[in-house]
């Protein structure tokens, strides 16, 4: 993932901000409601661009791939809406426990900009409403270039999407983070229709770790930068869930991108790890039954 990248890693402030009161607030109020659930994941199952994670004469990467992970940003769907036989393929592909998590086309929020979108939404809802109990949380990702003056716009396709089906939001422009009033309103919004704010831990936006959730599921994208920091931002990350999740926070998805996507399974091994020696979890460890 390119987004946020730069040339310098090194020259960068890592450090998590702090924690938003509300969010603990929020995460206290919810406490004890769910039994804890963790899905951590990559962006592709491509063996392209995991190079080197797939046993030799691996030749349907996905049943492999959901061995090892129990869960997928699907950023295949950005590209391309799938078909409803697309979907029942994948589902069939991955075991009971894995999960799904689809972006929403840029048909919808790249070209349409949510104009007029109802017949695309219920198309893509629909489809995607197949994968029944393997669909994590679908999320929309707005435009770098969309911003704040569109929020009623933002809000008329919040009302309209479909209940059942939960819904993360990503939006990218500075102005939505530069002013308080103007965060303030869109945590409101997402909370009003019980939506997940996505976090993005990137090098070059620092801006997009709000730290702020506006539901008790916390939604992070965190892009390395192909550099040693990469795993010390990990360690940190740990504590922070560590500390969400004695607040109350009810469900992590925590999905590891690289600017060279075929180390991300290793930065998730490394991750995994790290949770589950902090919060006493038996995740499976990704390629711990062979090296890579």
């Amino acid at each position: 993932m390119k987004f946020g990248q730069v040339s310098n890693p090194q020259e960068i402030d890592f450090t998590l901000p702090p924690t938003s009161p509300d969010t603990l607030k929020l995460l206290k109020k919810n406490k004890n409601k769910e039994a804890f659930a963790i899905y951590v994941g990559c962006a592709k199952w491509n063996k392209s661009d995991l190079k080197g994670f797939y046993p030799k004469g691996t030749k349907d990467e996905l049943p492999y791939y959901s061995s090892q992970f129990n869960s997928i940003e699907l950023n295949a769907t950005f590209y391309n809406a799938p078909s409803k036989e697309q979907v029942e393929t994948w589902k069939k592909k991955t075991p009971t426990d894995f999960k799904f998590f689809p972006k929403i086309p840029q048909s919808i929020s790249h070209y349409s900009r949510l104009l007029n979108t109802d017949e695309k939404v219920k198309e893509f809802t629909d489809n995607i409403a197949l994968f029944e109990e393997k669909l994590g949380m679908i999320f929309l990702q707005m435009h770098d270039n969309y911003k704040p003056k569109d929020m009623d716009r933002l809000r008329e396709f919040l009302s309209k999407f479909p209940k059942g089906l939960p819904l993360a939001v990503e939006v990218r422009n500075e102005e939505w983070f530069s002013k308080v009033e103007t965060a303030t309103a869109f945590y409101k919004l997402l909370e009003e229709f019980d939506i997940t704010n996505v976090l993005v831990d990137t090098a070059g936006r620092r801006d997009l770790l709000h730290m702020h959730l506006t539901t008790p599921s916390a939604f992070i994208r965190y892009v390395g930068a192909n550099d040693p920091s990469d795993y010390t931002r990990l360690d940190d990350w740990v504590m922070v869930i560590k500390q969400w999740r004695e607040a109350g926070l009810q469900k992590l998805y925590f999905f590891i991108h690289q600017n060279i996507e075929l180390e991300s399974p290793l930065l998730a091994s490394y991750f995994i790890k790290k949770l589950n020696k902090e919060l006493k979890l038996d995740l499976h460890i990704p390629g711990s039954d062979k090296l890579f």
